[in-house]
């Protein structure tokens, strides 16, 4: 059956998830993540996109960016095809890391927009993996209370004031207002963090998910087996941040 053709934002401006195939870790460790900023920032300059926030979890990104010279789907690829060549030379892998295809959703009014915004920055704070919206590492939020480097802060500054030091105060206080806004979002459904998950891996002896996927079959399934005897853990989420497919973790004894 044929997919549905994106829908075409009027002004350009998207809200993209891309989110890992089987919804499995894509940043193993901070590295990973600093070395995805660098190619966003190369593919600003090559694409000339506009990028006015970002939020980097362990197996999803958001990004809220605008198309100019190329298309959002090309600007997509070129950043999720150099990252992926990056991984998995990395990690001596090949295939897939990313799924096929990327979610969107058009961002066309300024009060969405905002919200979009603000969606992304407390992305980390909602996940439980940060205390603090204004002190997430790898969010956004820092290029706009600080000197922007990467992300294009002066559109959501202008829209609250054309008063610096005002416009920052009140973005501060409304990406601080914690709320339950229905955005485009990735719904994972556990009872115990990924990053517990990962930490127990690591304590097992198994560094990254790669480590485990190049084992042999045996000593390979029984960690598998392990993790899944864990009170909270699921078959779906053992699969999503190995990177082994759910079938494989099922049978894994």
């Amino acid at each position: 059956m044929a997919r549905n053709p994106r829908k075409k934002s009027v002004n350009g401006i998207y809200h993209i998830i891309i989110r890992g195939i089987n919804r499995q870790i894509i940043f193993e460790d901070n590295g990973d993540k600093i070395q995805y900023l660098k190619i966003l920032k190369r593919y600003k300059e090559i694409s000339k996109y506009k990028l006015y926030g970002y939020c980097l979890m362990d197996n999803h990104i958001h990004l809220l960016c605008k198309e100019t010279d190329e298309s959002i789907s090309d600007i997509v690829k070129r950043i999720s095809s150099s990252y992926v060549h990056w991984y998995n030379a990395k990690y001596e892998r090949s295939g897939h890391l990313f799924e096929g295809r990327f979610k969107s959703e058009t961002v066309e009014e300024v009060r969405y927009f905002l919200t979009v915004l603000r969606y992304i920055h407390q992305n980390p704070l909602k996940a439980g993996v940060s205390k603090s919206v204004l002190n997430c590492k790898w969010t956004s939020i820092r290029e706009y209370l600080d000197k922007p480097n990467l992300v294009d802060t002066e559109l959501a500054l202008q829209l609250f004031s054309h008063d610096e030091k005002k416009a920052l105060e009140l973005f501060k206080a409304y990406t601080c207002d914690l709320n339950k806004e229905n955005c485009l979002e990735v719904k994972n459904s556990v009872k115990i963090a990924d990053q517990e998950v990962l930490e127990i891996m690591r304590s097992l002896g198994i560094p990254n998910s790669s480590s485990l996927q190049q084992m042999n079959k045996k000593e390979r399934d029984k960690l598998l087996k392990r993790l899944k005897e864990i009170e909270g853990v699921t078959i779906r989420q053992v699969a999503r941040i190995t990177g082994i497919s759910k079938s494989v973790v099922q049978r894994a004894k």
